[in-house]
């Protein structure tokens, strides 16, 4: 029942192309993207494709993790760093990432690294403002609780104020999760040779719509399947809080 909606989508989806509701022209039945789809699956040049885009995906999330954690922390911990630093993450938090489309491809052109350090720049604030907030939501008393117990300003934060800031941080990677494919499909799409993103604007351009709409959903299911995922795994390593 969980998914039943999604079920009707797809029956009325069917429905509305096989009466003619619809014209095929303008969206193809769900039946032809599926053969569509199975096609691809069994073509070369799909999984080159979707390998280079889940290479750009996971090297671009994994940087903006590691970067924005560790800037997070230091904001929430150094009044210093939260100084200099903080206005800027707060001014570029809601520019839309897409912008930086042109910029990134001005610096390191239409190879990887560009939509690399595109995936790391828009991924990394979400991030950073996830664990800077759970840092900062630290109750004060178990910090003077464990100073006043010997501990040290180092184990003070490595054992109270990163623990406080985990589900805030996990919220932050979840955003940056779906943003990830937002800014791959968006950069893949305009300048790109390779790539999921590129392989529906090639058959958008050809005019091949059912195996576009096929990839369409491959990628749909992509994010679907990797947010469902990282909510399990967060279930687990949040398991203690309940």
């Amino acid at each position: 029942m969980k998914y039943l909606p999604l079920l009707l989508l797809a029956i009325v989806w069917e429905l509305v192309v096989q009466l003619g509701l619809i014209s095929r022209d303008l969206l193809p039945s769900l039946s032809d993207v599926a053969k569509a789809g199975w096609t691809l699956l069994r073509e070369g040049d799909f999984w080159t494709n979707g390998a280079a885009s889940l290479y750009r995906g996971g090297m671009g999330l994994l940087l903006a993790i590691a970067v924005g954690a560790v800037l997070g922390i230091a904001m929430a911990w150094w009044r210093e760093v939260d100084a200099s630093v903080g206005p800027l993450v707060e001014a570029l938090y809601p520019m839309p990432k897409s912008a930086l489309i042109p910029v990134t491809v001005l610096w390191l052109g239409f190879g990887d690294g560009s939509k690399i350090l595109l995936i790391f720049l828009g991924c990394m604030l979400p991030v950073t403002l996830g664990v800077y907030n759970g840092a900062r939501s630290c109750e004060q008393a178990l910090v003077w609780s464990a100073r006043s117990l010997g501990a040290s300003r180092l184990r003070v934060l490595w054992d109270v104020v990163l623990p406080s800031a985990l589900p805030e941080l996990a919220n932050g990677i979840r955003t940056a999760l779906a943003l990830t494919f937002v800014l791959l499909v968006s950069s893949e799409l305009i300048v790109a040779r390779a790539g999921l993103g590129y392989l529906i604007g090639f058959l958008g351009e050809g005019g091949v719509y059912d195996a576009m709409f096929a990839v369409v959903l491959v990628v749909a299911f992509l994010g679907f399947f990797a947010d469902r995922l990282y909510q399990r795994l967060m279930h687990r390593v949040l398991a203690w809080r309940d």
